[in-house]
């Protein structure tokens, strides 16, 4: 059994700079599990880590597809498990570290192939889309099957569609499915670990970061991802961070109405990732206000020395 370490959190939660040390010390690789940092030209929104980290510590699946590309938690499951297996061929110890709950759910337990889905049906919902916004699909998909609500940003019309779909056309929720059609075992084992803190100081760390991504050059990276000819409602282009620009270069709105909202969709996004943790099992939860780098190690020693 291949041993895996992952460390997952809320955003803004400090997870970057744990994960470094982490694998500092045990002289490993890191897995990224973000959702967003897939996409290249896209450094700051996704607050990924910087280029003197990324030199000390080598990063996989960063900066892998342009904005106008779909990345699946199907994809990252696939991606990941041959990172692992190379590491591990390399005598090193995976670490996948990331706030995107669904892309380590896929990893730990498997991803069943969905169905193919009539055409008419998709075209049916994004017509629905059109007409009520994407907020009306995302509270039918609430009523319809709340685990797959939670996986899915309001925004995400993508992911939304799809879950809607595969009930529409089956009958059955996704996340149904899932549990009837439990996905090949892999030959790893997981150490699951948790780094959170108390909900004031995550809101307080994202309303910082957002203010130190826009001082950083935030509107320019979202100009020249639209001088390039990426769409507003490219997959990169339309998470939080960069939707909440567009109307500043549509409409004039000014820089701060659209800062306010990166803040506040990203604490409703922290505060969804946190309600997802509340449903995963962890070996260790670590508070980020008082971390033990000591104490952290010595669980994963223990880990590695089981059978």
């Amino acid at each position: 059994m291949i041993p895996v370490i992952i460390l997952q959190g809320p955003t803004a939660v400090g997870k970057s700079s744990v994960a470094l040390e982490i694998a500092r010390h045990f002289q490993t690789e890191i897995i990224s599990a973000d959702s967003r940092q897939v996409y290249k030209f896209m450094a700051i929104g996704t607050a990924k880590p910087s280029q003197p980290e990324q030199k000390k510590i080598k990063h996989h699946l960063i900066d892998i597809i342009t904005p106008d590309q779909v990345y699946s938690a199907g994809d990252f499951e696939k991606d990941a498990a041959k990172i692992i297996k190379q590491l591990h061929s390399e005598n090193k110890i995976p670490l996948v570290v990331g706030g995107t709950g669904f892309y380590v759910k896929a990893l730990m337990e498997g991803i069943f192939q969905s169905p193919n889905v009539p055409q008419e049906i998709r075209e049916k919902l994004k017509e629905q889309a059109a007409e009520k916004g994407s907020e009306f699909l995302h509270q039918k998909l609430q009523q319809i099957d709340p685990d797959s609500a939670i996986r899915a940003n309001p925004n995400d019309l993508n992911r939304i569609i799809r879950a809607l779909e595969v009930y529409e056309f089956t009958g059955k929720t996704i996340t149904q499915l899932w549990q009837e059609n439990p996905a090949e075992k892999k030959n790893f084992r997981f150490l699951n670990l948790l780094l959170t803190d108390e909900r004031e100081k995550i809101y307080s760390r994202i309303n910082q970061r957002v203010d130190e991504m826009m001082a950083a050059g935030l509107l320019d990276e979202a100009a020249n991802l639209l001088q390039k000819g990426f769409a507003k409602t490219s997959p990169g282009l339309n998470t939080v961070g960069y939707k909440e620009l567009i109307p500043y270069f549509e409409n004039g709105v000014s820089l701060d109405v659209c800062s306010d909202a990166i803040k506040q969709h990203t604490r409703n996004y922290a505060k969804r990732q946190m309600t997802w943790y509340r449903k995963v099992v962890f070996d260790l939860t670590i508070a980020a206000s008082g971390i033990s780098f000591y104490a952290i190690n010595k669980v994963i020693d223990e880990f590695l020395e089981e059978e």
